[in-house]
């Protein structure tokens, strides 16, 4: 690995740790010319998930996309920000262990409302509006009658 301030091609490594629930390593590096230290990930390459829109339109997935979609659903909710970024992770892991290169938006949108219905029924409410494009009120009571059916099933 280069220096980055001096260039000099030989660096050692005095620090390594494990980060990002052991998918990646963080070593800190020192330059054997200048002393320089410096900070480098290694992490496991994953193939790329393609999501297909309902247009047809294809794109890498991006949990970072998602999270903010799920923030703006959770916005001034009592949701922090650490369950966001854990329903992120586990709608990726769980479109990982498909084994499936190419997924539909739908199915990604249901898992999402899969979890967010048990954390805030608020926020699954606005994501549902957002994602399922309701069209006019009655789609929109239907929903809150199978949230509300869903509630008094489990209690």
């Amino acid at each position: 690995m280069r220096c980055p301030n001096c260039q000099y091609k030989n660096t050692k490594v005095f620090d390594s740790r494990p980060t990002d629930e052991g998918k990646s390593i963080r070593r800190r590096r020192e330059c054997e010319k200048c002393n320089y230290r410096f900070t480098t990930f290694e992490r496991m390459e994953e193939p790329p998930l393609i999501v297909v829109k309902k247009d047809g339109v294809r794109q890498e997935f991006s949990r970072e996309k998602l999270v903010r979609g799920l923030i703006r659903a959770c916005e001034k909710r009592p949701v922090p920000l650490d369950k966001i970024e854990e329903i992120a992770l586990e709608v990726e892991k769980d479109l990982r262990n498909t084994g499936i290169s190419e997924i539909d938006s739908k199915e990604i949108g249901e898992k999402v409302m899969d979890l967010l219905a048990e954390v805030d029924e608020v926020a699954y409410v606005r994501f549902a509006s957002v994602y399922r494009q309701f069209k006019d009120i009655s789609v929109f009571l239907n929903e809150l009658k199978d949230l509300i059916n869903v509630d008094k099933k489990e209690s």
